[in-house]
């Protein structure tokens, strides 16, 4: 599999983070420039890659986790604002050739990165 994908645990729950909104910028420079927006499934996984293998280019991404909604939408009481609202992840595609999985763990109060297989 090639293309850019990504999927969200939700660890206080113990669960796939659903109806998680997702944006993806490129950078040009120093200047975001939005690509997509997406939404997670019941999974917590889109339904389709953020990028194609077409789609894929060098250069520096982002991926904006809303996650705030997401524990609001779950009855989490968070303080305002929020410690964690939206979780920003800047990454690099070094070869559009492979695939990139971006993985997210969250809480309220924290998350982990890494990319994924």
């Amino acid at each position: 599999m090639t293309g850019l994908t990504t999927h969200i645990l939700d660890l206080t729950h113990g669960m796939p983070a659903a109806n998680v909104t997702i944006q993806l910028s490129k950078f040009e420079g120093s200047t975001p420039f939005l690509l997509k927006t997406a939404m997670t499934n019941d999974d917590g996984r889109l339904n389709e890659p953020l990028l194609s293998t077409d789609e894929m280019k060098t250069g520096e991404y982002e991926l904006l986790f809303n996650i705030g909604d997401y524990f609001r939408e779950k009855s989490v009481t968070l303080p305002e604002p929020a410690f964690l609202d939206k979780v920003s992840i800047r990454f690099g595609i070094a070869d559009p050739r492979s695939h990139y999985h971006v993985p997210l763990l969250i809480s309220p109060w924290g998350y982990q990165i890494y990319r994924g297989s």
